[in-house]
């Protein structure tokens, strides 16, 4: 064999070497390519995404593809540095050419450009597909052929595709990509789709305002004290009972109240004739439903209950918006937690665990108790009486006021 047969060999080597790290890198991309920024140029109408998409839609036919050209370029190149190693070194060259070639092809059409593949998946994958596609398009017969006789040998070991199911992304690992793209998403829109995967986790009575907190009237009472009590209630929406507070009537609109005041006074007449009825809430249900129940039926407000019947508290459609963006009231200081010290707060016994978890970023167990009365007569098994101390989950509870069996203020520090 001449020298320029050998120079010529070198060249050919070169360019099945050049072609297998292309393949390698092509594998690589296109199954490392992000599929959700695939799928909105797909739905935009790019004509390299609709390629990409199509081969990594048919993952069998790619990969077979792809390992065929890649196979045939590497025993190729393999027997072709048989043939110079045999020229150059005679019969010592076949051991020289397979540990030089497997060094070169391991390193150089491997390695190097899988790696880079993986990094730059998204600028490889959309260019590399004017050529697979068309590659795909023309082995197709024989892609089909290979892809049956694998499947002839999976179906031998009871493995079919059909029974592989196609796994989707959970909430959590949604959250995980959403937080993970906080750098161009900003932090405020973040926490609201994060809360929003989370509102199904969150029950009515975790938002609700308790029973003990409701301001409401009882239309039985003098009319002084029915006006008195109206007139001073901050909120919009004023539930008025007979009696007892699970005996509801429903809710007065302040607006209402406005129109009295206008036409004439206030009356209890006039009060029953524009009262709204009631709409009552499940304890159990999710904020996820309770939302879309509001829309449906065109409410803003209700009483929740308990599988008795009993009044538990009431929540509006701000409370649940509320758990998605966060405190948007005006008098957002209003929450039941005072701070005296570093890590050091008073807190009504009447606040939500959860709200107080959230606001300062604590991690008082809420598995059982709602409230941190809940938690503290949870935790003692009895009543607490003022002054008493106890040390649970890293958090120290000082009783402060406490009341008719309730703890109206205690104080938490958090060790």
């Amino acid at each position: 064999m001449t020298e320029i047969n050998i120079e010529n060999l070198f060249i050919i080597l070169f360019i099945l070497l050049i072609l297998s790290a292309f393949f390698s890198g092509a594998e690589t991309s296109l199954m490392s390519v992000n599929r959700y920024k695939l799928k909105h140029k797909h739905k935009q109408g790019e004509k390299s995404a609709g390629r990409v998409n199509y081969l990594i839609s048919h993952p069998d036919k790619t990969l077979g593809l792809i390992l065929l050209l890649n196979n045939f370029v590497n025993i190729l190149a393999s027997a072709i540095s048989t043939l110079i190693a045999v020229n150059l070194y005679g019969q010592a060259g076949v051991a020289i050419s397979v540990v030089m070639l497997t060094v070169i092809i391991l390193i150089f059409a491997e390695v190097t450009p899988k790696t880079f593949a993986a990094l730059y998946a998204d600028k490889i994958a959309y260019p590399i597909s004017w050529i697979i596609y068309p590659l795909m398009k023309l082995f197709y017969p024989l892609v089909l052929i290979i892809n049956f006789i694998a499947r002839i040998v999976l179906n031998i070991f009871g493995i079919k595709a059909k029974n592989v199911s196609q796994e989707l992304l959970t909430k959590d690992e949604i959250k995980l990509i959403v937080k993970e793209s906080s750098d161009r998403i900003p932090k405020s829109h973040e926490e609201m789709i994060v809360n929003m995967l989370d509102l199904e986790k969150v029950k009515i009575e975790d938002a609700m305002i308790p029973r003990s907190d409701l301001i409401a009237v009882d239309i039985e009472s003098s009319l002084s004290n029915i006006k008195k009590n109206i007139l001073g209630c901050k909120h919009t929406r004023i539930p008025i009972y007979k009696n007892e507070l699970n005996k509801l009537i429903g809710f007065l609109h302040k607006r209402k109240i406005i129109d009295m005041l206008i036409s004439g006074e206030i009356t209890k007449e006039k009060i029953l004739d524009n009262i709204n009825p009631p709409y009552f809430i499940p304890e159990d249900t999710s904020l996820t439903s309770q939302l879309i129940e509001f829309r449906k039926h065109k409410k803003r407000i209700g009483f929740v209950v308990d599988e008795y019947g009993d009044v538990k508290g009431v929540v509006t459609l701000d409370d649940i918006l509320e758990e998605i963006v966060g405190d948007f009231k005006i008098d957002s200081n209003n929450t039941g937690i005072k701070k005296i010290e570093e890590n050091i707060y008073l807190i009504s016994g009447s606040v939500q665990i959860r709200e107080a978890n959230r606001l300062l970023n604590w991690s008082i167990p809420e598995n059982n108790a709602k409230t941190i009365n809940g938690y503290i007569l949870e935790s003692l098994e009895n009543i607490p009486t003022k002054g008493m101390k106890f040390d649970k989950d890293g958090y120290i509870f000082e009783m402060v006021d406490v009341s008719n069996n309730f703890v109206n203020t205690v104080k938490v520090s958090k060790r």
